[in-house]
């Protein structure tokens, strides 16, 4: 995982990616974007399968990642202590939580099973541009 703050996913607006205080990195929300541009977009259940969203949800927490990584360049331990997964779906879509599973995935293979975070999955009506999934990550750095 990258350090480089020039991999940092480009912000989209007027706020800080992550910022560090005592210890702790709090990202802003980030979505499925690479290179700045959003890789998938639609409503969940709708126009994006679970299945999709499972992977734009591990490219968003990718992203949140590396924006904790940037905030704290020179950390050697980084514990995920909670992460909020925001899906855009339809009514009727209930699969909330096996889509925020592919943002687990991607911390679990980053800093293994003890670095899981608390979590909560949270359907919405939108998010910004579009995007199928937003996440959000507060961790503790050293």
């Amino acid at each position: 995982m990258s350090t480089d703050p020039a991999a940092a996913p480009p912000q989209q607006g007027d706020y800080q990616l992550a910022v560090e205080h005592g210890g702790i990195v709090y990202t802003a929300g980030m979505t499925p974007r690479r290179d700045g541009v959003l890789v998938m977009s639609g409503v969940v259940g709708e126009s994006v399968s679970a299945e999709q969203a499972y992977v734009a949800a591990g490219i968003a927490a990718t992203n949140a990642l590396t924006a904790v990584r940037c905030a704290a360049p020179g950390a050697s331990n980084v514990r995920c202590l909670r992460m909020t997964v925001y899906i855009a779906c339809a009514p009727t879509f209930h699969d909330l939580s096996a889509v925020a599973d592919g943002a687990s995935a991607v911390i679990r293979a980053a800093y293994g099973e003890a670095a899981l975070p608390a979590r909560a999955a949270i359907g919405v009506q939108s998010l910004p541009s579009g995007a199928p999934v937003e996440i959000d990550v507060i961790a503790a750095v050293s």
